[in-house]
């Protein structure tokens, strides 16, 4: 007669199982759900606000370029137009001269005022007639022209005050450039200077800003050396400020901060500075650009609104989730926990497994199935074991007979098979003493196998000049159980029966173990290979140093056409050269690189080791990176141990600043604008260390173990973006090893890389 299918009891232990486990699923999915949110919206917004800031400090740096830019732009073309033969020559009448000036104001619409004055300050011809016969002698940029400096800071309109109508409402402000003229011999004759408008540096600013506004509102100021606002708002044009962010522009830095300025409002502040630009040396002008902080992290806040709003429609989906896994969950369990009870209550059921179930279910079930079945078979196994003892001792004593028979024919194939390799084969003992000796080795050293046997390996095969050596071997691994040669493939030089000299490549293991263990040896002879590479070698060497004098012209060349050897190139030429110039450069070290590996594979690169203290070498190989480091927006700084000073070594100078320059030029490659490069000299342990840290994304895992191989680089495309010829390191390894040092790496992904170099103290 069927029992009910469901008990009471068991239903009420059903469903409160599945109240449960609901429970647990909805609760734990809302708090990891939360949870996931806030740390992706914290990072999220972190990255938001560092992206907004380090954008407002490249709108400054940018603007800060295009105003040394446009000066030394205009400082060059001035200087042009004092030299030029057709405004200098006597013959001109005034009008033709005025004409020559008025052509030059008008290639450039910021020249409010272009004109040339004599020794004695009066103005004796401009573009326009302005101030024609006027004393400028006292003038700012009449006296600074013939003192050498050739440009002046923005000053009000004096003289042309009334002559010129104010811009906006605002009166006429200038940047004085001038320089002086000479006669046909070579006398200066007067002075040829140029008012540029500042309404110039305010459409550098729109030009730059204008974009960004839709983004809330930009202010730009352009701030002088002493710090008054040059251009900015106007409430604040003309005053004099101090802000932090002033100061860290002033001293050069390029950034971003968040402070309050004296109207009580904070501000997101990119800061920037102009430096100069070829031979225009500069004002000193800092650039500002400021937004309040309400507008700059707008985008923020909706960020972080889209994310609660997210994260609470995720809970409350795997919440709806948890629920229905909980009731799948236990559905089985309790079908499962009904059966066991009519098992209990002696009722003959069998668990069959459903195939719906989910697989522990299913195992549970058909565990419990077999476990009778399996017991009354372990009793019968248990009942005819010792009758069939006897015949099981001579089913094992069989299998044993046949298992030896197998060894020794494994061990006749295997002397087959090293009998028939082509690689020689030689097997020696613990003390050197040859145990085998195969065809193959007869023919590469000339001694039969009869004669070999038995006789100590060191005589027969390596020069005179190994054979120390290759004893302190075994002795050492006698006293410790170690050889480092052990799995390796390694090149030596052996000698055959007539003293013949070759290389061959060996790979040695160990055999057997204890008392037993011998060394089973396979050489192949590469000296055919080795003449090969002597042979690439030479037209490695050949092909760079001719490559090198053609490449050294050329980039010659292109820094004269950059210079202004021919004349000013147009935009598109000028661009056109300074790729080609960086170019060539490239090329020249990437032949330098592989002449220095050529050598060094050759043994014919010379080290003149002196000792010296390292302290001089690493502050030259710091300063000669800092241009580059600039030029990557990354800050170059060092950290000298106490009593670095003193720290000394035998090293090739020059060659040790190869390895630091390397090791610099590296990691400003991988590190981010704004962060550090750090170059460390210390001693530890007896050894002098320089350690150059950078705060780059680290070395991948895949390429950690080739990083100092030839030519080796990263496969991905942030490598590839960066260039280089996967040389410097490997370079930098052996020159290393020359001076009896050593080289290595830390890293982490996101946190950075450490090289660390160690050498012998003098």
């Amino acid at each position: 007669m069927d029992t009910p299918s469901v008990s009471p009891p068991a239903a009420r232990r059903r469903r409160g199982l599945g109240a449960w486990l609901a429970l647990a699923f909805s609760s734990l999915t809302v708090i990891l759900t939360l949870l996931l949110v806030e740390v992706v919206e914290r990072a999220s917004t972190a990255y938001l606000k560092e992206s907004i800031g380090h954008g407002l400090g490249e709108l400054a740096n940018q603007t800060a370029d295009k105003l040394d830019r446009g000066m030394a732009e205009r400082y060059r073309e001035v200087g042009l137009m004092a030299r030029r033969y057709d405004l200098l020559d006597p013959r001109l009448t005034l009008a033709q001269r005025r004409q020559v000036l008025t052509d030059m104001q008008q290639t450039y619409g910021y020249y409010d005022w272009i004109g040339m004055t004599g020794l004695d300050g009066k103005v004796i011809v401009e573009a326009r007639g302005l101030l024609e016969g006027v004393d400028v002698s006292q003038r700012p940029w009449f006296r600074n022209a013939l003192d050498g400096i050739h440009v002046g800071d923005v000053h009000e309109a004096v003289k042309l005050a009334k002559l010129l109508p104010g811009e906006n409402g605002e009166p006429r402000r200038f940047v004085d450039v001038a320089f002086p003229y000479a006669g046909a011999g070579g006398v200066t004759e007067g002075v040829l200077g140029v008012h540029l408008s500042w309404q110039w540096a305010r459409d550098v600013e729109r030009s730059i800003i204008a974009p960004v506004q839709e983004r809330g509102r930009v202010q730009a100021l352009i701030v002088s050396r002493e710090g008054v606002v040059l251009l900015g708002p106007k409430g604040l044009q003309g005053k004099r400020i101090g802000t932090g962010s002033l100061r860290l522009a002033q001293g050069k830095a390029t950034g971003y901060l968040v402070e309050r300025w004296d109207d009580g409002v904070d501000y997101l502040v990119g800061y920037g500075a102009t430096v100069g630009r070829g031979l225009y040396p500069g004002l000193g002008w800092t650039v500002l650009v400021r937004q309040d902080i309400a507008d700059a992290y707008a985008p923020v806040r909706k960020l972080r609104e889209h994310a609660l709003w997210s994260g609470l429609a995720l809970a409350l989906l795997f919440s709806v989730a948890g629920v229905l896994v909980a009731r799948r969950i236990t559905r089985p369990l309790g079908a499962l926990a009904e059966s066991a009870e009519r098992l209990g209550r002696g009722e003959a059921v069998a668990l069959v497994p459903n195939a719906r179930d989910y697989f522990e279910v299913q195992a549970l079930s058909g565990t419990l199935d077999k476990l009778v079945a399996d017991l009354v078979r372990q009793r019968a196994e248990l009942r005819d074991l010792n009758a069939t003892l006897e015949q099981r001792v001579e089913e094992r004593t069989r299998d044993l007979e046949g298992a030896l028979a197998a060894v020794r024919a494994s061990g006749e194939r295997m002397s087959a098979v090293v009998e028939a390799a082509q690689d020689a084969f030689i097997a020696v003992d613990q003390r050197g003493i040859v145990l085998d000796w195969n065809g193959a080795a007869e023919r590469m050293f000339g001694w039969r196998r009869q004669e070999a046997v038995g006789w100590p390996l060191a005589e027969l095969v390596l020069p005179e000049r190994y054979r120390a050596g290759f004893a302190d071997a075994l002795h050492v691994f006698r006293q410790t159980g170690h050889l480092a040669l052990l799995e390796q493939r390694l090149e030596r030089v052996v000698i055959d029966r007539h003293g013949r000299e070759f290389t061959i490549e060996m790979t040695s293991g160990l055999a057997a173990s204890g008392t037993e263990a011998f060394f089973s040896v396979f050489l192949h002879d590469i000296s055919e290979r080795k003449k090969v590479e002597q042979m690439k070698n030479e037209f490695v060497a050949t092909v760079s140093h001719e490559l090198r004098t053609p490449l050294t012209s050329i980039q010659a060349s292109l820094a004269m056409l950059a210079d202004g050897m021919a004349g000013e190139l147009p935009p598109d030429a000028a661009r056109l050269t300074a790729i080609a110039g960086q170019s060539s450069e490239r090329l020249v070290r990437m032949v330098n690189d592989l002449l220095d590996i050529q050598k060094i594979e050759s043994g014919h690169m010379d080290f003149v080791r002196t000792a010296q203290p390292l302290l001089p070498v690493a502050e030259r190989a710091l300063g000669a990176m800092e241009g580059h480091a600039a030029k990557a927006g990354v800050v170059l700084r060092c950290d000298w141990a106490p009593g670095a000073e003193g720290i000394a070594a035998a090293i090739d100078r020059d060659r040790m600043e190869q390895v630091l320059t390397n090791l610099l030029s590296n990691a400003i490659k991988f590190t981010p604008p704004g962060r550090t490069v750090t170059l460390g000299l210390a001693q530890a342990a007896g050894k002098a260390c320089l350690s150059v840290l950078d705060e780059g994304p680290g070395i991948a895992p895949a390429f950690q173990a080739r990083i100092f191989e030839r030519f080796a680089q990263a496969d991905g495309a942030d490598s590839r973006t960066r260039g280089g010829s996967g040389l410097g390191l490997a370079i930098s390894k052996a020159i290393i090893e020359e001076h009896g040092g050593s080289i290595g790496f830390t890293t982490a992904a996101g946190q950075g890389t450490r090289f660390a170099v160690e050498l012998p103290l003098s």
